[in-house]
């Protein structure tokens, strides 16, 4: 089964986080990145993303 893929506003949606938080923590090596679809379109692996989820610190 293929996997699903978030864009940016989906993952947005499902972290809580904006963007530029998501791109701050994709810089600092705290959030994974996302995959090119095509010329400008990225998204997120779903696993990837509740992965992070599961594992994040929290406060």
């Amino acid at each position: 089964m293929a996997e699903k893929h978030l864009r940016r506003r989906a993952v947005e949606e499902v972290t809580g986080l904006g963007r530029s938080t998501i791109y701050d923590l994709m810089s600092k090596g705290q959030f994974p990145r996302p995959i090119k679809l095509t010329g400008k379109a990225v998204a997120w692996p779903e696993s990837a993303v509740s992965d992070w989820l599961e594992n994040r610190p929290t406060a």
